[in-house]
């Protein structure tokens, strides 16, 4: 009786226990997709009428890929055949350009003359060709321990493994530590700045690796220990003592991303200035004070101060009178600017040469009040700190001039200089 087709299905067969078992193996043996694949069969005893192939975990008349009559050479598609599969005649069977589909277990179903039937197991896992994936990112800069990070593996591949890298590395464990079930999803909640930099994620399986181009992420923090410092490198303390007529530039530092904006804050006044230094040209009695300086970060909304205060040395408190300008012009005025003048003053007086009454210009009482004296012209004006304006100079004022002061401790202190009033032409 010649079979054919799926008459072999319906045989009554008998299985055979036999030493010998069937083995299938895989050519090659980690196939990727587009391969073509042979499921050699090993391990064939007797006389065979018949082979039945399944792409299946059982002998089901819906996983038959073929059957193939040994003695003639027929082969009959099953209905999971493909197009692609083949038998041949030692029982081995040939699948063409296998795709990931293809994958699972197959079973050889052999008969001999009896009619006695025995299988083989074989499974095929058939790898991609993996695409390069993509970072996603809910974003790009976050806020330190307030915001979340979640990256997202956007891959083709369902399949394959993924994992992670952090500026080229292994991810730190915190991180690894929000790594959703697949790998695919990394989520950290309350950002840190460490955490700041590249990532990447790469898809794998056993014969191939892509990895994404990378994603770097800017965590924005501070500012914190905001501290003025002097000259760009010494840390101050609470108080700078600088000599009279140096310089001073006072740098505002903080550990703030992005940098932060500078705010400069002199006695408690704003100060026009929006770097993170300030420069004393010429220090005097007038630039003595609290300095402060507020960093300000626009990202994080945060902000944080410091201060410091400025005194002339002890060596610089002896008072001294600098006309300016140093060679006045007959016409011009003239500011006798008192520099080092007492903190606890209590009155002062100018003269017009040696300090007697006749010669006094212009004194002012502790009151704020001010008097003129006998050798006052009217073109003479006092301020506060001492210092005497002499408006539209001519030839007789040309001369000495005298300051004397008295403290509130009854110390007094007289100090002398020379105008020189150049004629004009």
């Amino acid at each position: 009786m010649a079979l054919t087709g799926y008459s072999w299905l319906l045989l009554s067969a008998t299985f055979l226990n036999v030493g010998a078992e069937i083995s299938i193996t895989l050519e090659p043996a980690q196939p990727t997709e587009g391969d073509n694949v042979t499921l050699v069969v090993h391990g064939l005893s007797g006389e065979l009428l018949a082979y039945n192939w399944y792409a299946g975990p059982t002998l089901s008349v819906s996983y038959l890929v073929a059957s193939y009559i040994v003695s003639t050479g027929d082969e009959t598609p099953g209905p999971a055949h493909t197009g692609q599969e083949a038998v041949r005649p030692d029982g081995s069977l040939d699948i063409q350009g296998v795709l990931p589909r293809h994958s699972g277990t197959y079973i050889l179903q052999t008969y001999n003359r009896q009619f006695q039937t025995e299988v083989g197991y074989g499974h095929m896992q058939v790898y991609e060709i993996l695409a390069q994936p993509t970072v996603l990112a809910n974003s790009t800069a976050l806020v330190e321990r307030r915001d979340t990070l979640r990256l997202m593996c956007g891959s083709p591949s369902t399949t394959a493994e993924v994992r992670w890298f952090f500026n080229g590395g292994a991810l730190p464990i915190a991180l690894r530590l929000g790594l959703s079930p697949d790998g695919r999803v990394l989520a950290r909640h309350g950002i840190r700045r460490e955490e700041a930099g590249a990532y990447q994620c790469e898809v794998w399986n056993a014969v191939s690796a892509s990895r994404s181009e990378p994603i770097n992420l800017t965590v924005y923090f501070g500012p914190e220990r905001v501290a003025i410092l002097q000259d760009s490198t010494t840390r101050t303390g609470c108080t700078i003592k600088v000599d009279f007529n140096t310089s001073l530039t006072l740098w505002c530092v903080s550990r703030s991303c992005p940098e932060p904006e500078y705010v400069w804050a002199f006695n408690g006044q704003a100060l026009k200035n929006g770097q993170d230094r300030i420069n004393i040209s010429s220090m005097t009695a007038a630039q003595e004070g609290t300095y402060t300086c507020i960093a300000k970060n626009t990202k994080t909304l945060l902000s944080g101060s410091a201060s410091v205060v400025v005194k002339l040395s002890a060596a610089a408190v002896a008072m001294m009178i600098v006309p300016v300008p140093t060679k006045p012009m007959e016409g011009q005025d003239v500011t006798l600017t008192v520099q080092g003048y007492p903190k606890d003053l209590l009155v002062y007086a100018w003269y017009r040469g040696p300090a007697s009454e006749p010669n006094r210009l212009l004194s002012q009482l502790p009151s704020g009040t001010w008097i003129a004296g006998p050798a006052h012209t009217g073109r003479e004006v006092g301020f506060p700190n001492c210092s005497l304006l002499v408006q539209k100079l001519n030839l007789t004022d040309t001369g000495r001039y005298t300051l004397k002061t008295v403290t509130l401790q009854g110390k007094t202190e007289t100090l002398e200089v020379e105008l020189q009033v150049a004629p004009l032409g």
